[in-house]
C-alpha cells in the first residue's frame, strides 16, 4: 500500500502495530497490511526465509481439509474460528463448489477481519461473519447469529486454522477445543493446523522454532510452537483422519499444490479428527 491515505487504515483501526492477520496477509502476497505488519514479517523472514512458502501450504492446506470434508465427509456446515483476512479460496467457495448448500460461519474478534469479511459477505445468504474470541467457547455456539445458520444437531466441520498457536498455555486450547466438540453432533470434525517444535527429532529445526517464537512473542505477543504431545492432545477422543498429524504438505497432497519444502515444512503442522 504505496498510498498514505490507505496507509492510515480505516477508523479504528490501529496500523501503527503489527496485526496478526496483516502479517500473514502480506506473506500470502495481499496488499491488507501496513508498514508494521511488514516490518515484523520481514524479522520472521530473517529467521525463516520460506516463511511465504509456509503460508502457502496454510492456504492449500485449508483448501484440500475443506473439500475432503464437503465432498468425502458429507459436511454441510462449518465454523470457521479465528478464520483471519478473506482471500483467494476462502472456506465457503470452497465448501460450496462441491456443495452448493453448504452453509459457514466465520469467527474471528480482528476489527480488520472483520471490516473485510462483512463487505465480502455482504451478498451471501448462506455464509455470514460473527465477532467473537476464540476462547469464548459457549458464547460463540450460543451466539443467536450463528446458531441461525448451524444446526448443532447436525455434524459440523469445526476449523482452526493457524489460531491454536497463539493461544497460551493459560488460555488451555486443548480444554477450548473438548468444550467445543463436546458440544457437536456425532460426525463433526476437527481440523487443525498450528506451529511446531520438532524437538530433538529436528535439533536445528527445532532451535529455528523456539527463534521464531521469540521473536512473534516481543513482537505480536503471542507464538507458541508446540510439541507433537502437545498437539495431539487436541485431537483427544477423535478419530484422526489418515495420515494423521503431519506437516502441511504431507497432508492429502495435490498435485496442483504449489509450496515448496523449506526449513519451515516441520514447524507448521495439521490434522483433522472425527468424533465417533
Amino acid at each position: 500500500m504505496a498510498d498514505n491515505e490507505r496507509e492510515r487504515g480505516p477508523a479504528g483501526i490501529d496500523t501503527t502495530k503489527p496485526n496478526v492477520s496483516r502479517v500473514y496477509d502480506y506473506m500470502l502476497g495481499g496488499k491488507d497490511n501496513y508498514e508494521a505488519d511488514r516490518l515484523m514479517a520481514q524479522k520472521a523472514l530473517e529467521i525463516a526465509p520460506d516463511a511465504r512458502e509456509s503460508g502457502r501450504a496454510n492456504r492449500e492446506f485449508l483448501g484440500r481439509v475443506v473439500h475432503y470434508l464437503a465432498a468425502e465427509a458429507g459436511i454441510r456446515q462449518f465454523v470457521d474460528l479465528g478464520s483471519g483476512l478473506p482471500t483467494q479460496g476462502n472456506v465457503h467457495e470452497i465448501a460450496q463448489s462441491a456443495a452448493a448448500n453448504t452453509r459457514v460461519v466465520y469467527v474471528d474478534h480482528d476489527p480488520t477481519v472483520l471490516v473485510h469479511a462483512r463487505a465480502l459477505l455482504a451478498v451471501n445468504d448462506t455464509t455470514t461473519v460473527v465477532e467473537a474470541d476464540v476462547r469464548e467457547a459457549d458464547r460463540i455456539l450460543d451466539h443467536p447469529k450463528i446458531r441461525r445458520v448451524i444446526d448443532f444437531e447436525q455434524p459440523v466441520g469445526l476449523l482452526m486454522f493457524a489460531i491454536l498457536h497463539h493461544l497460551t498455555d493459560d488460555d488451555d486450547p486443548a480444554g477450548i477445543i473438548r468444550a467445543m466438540m463436546a458440544r457437536l453432533a456425532p460426525g463433526s470434525h476437527l481440523a487443525v493446523s498450528c506451529f511446531h517444535n520438532p524437538g530433538a527429532a529436528l535439533p536445528e529445526v527445532s532451535k529455528q522454532a523456539y527463534a521464531a517464537e521469540k521473536i512473534f512473542n516481543e513482537t505480536l505477543g503471542t507464538g507458541r510452537w508446540r510439541t507433537t504431545e502437545e498437539i495431539l492432545t487436541y485431537f483427544e477422543g477423535l478419530d484422526l483422519v489418515e495420515p494423521g498429524l503431519v506437516p502441511l504438505p504431507e497432508w492429502h497432497p495435490d498435485t496442483d499444490d504449489r509450496a515448496e519444502p523449506g526449513i519451515t515444512y516441520h514447524t507448521f503442522v495439521g490434522a483433522a479428527g472425527r468424533k465417533p
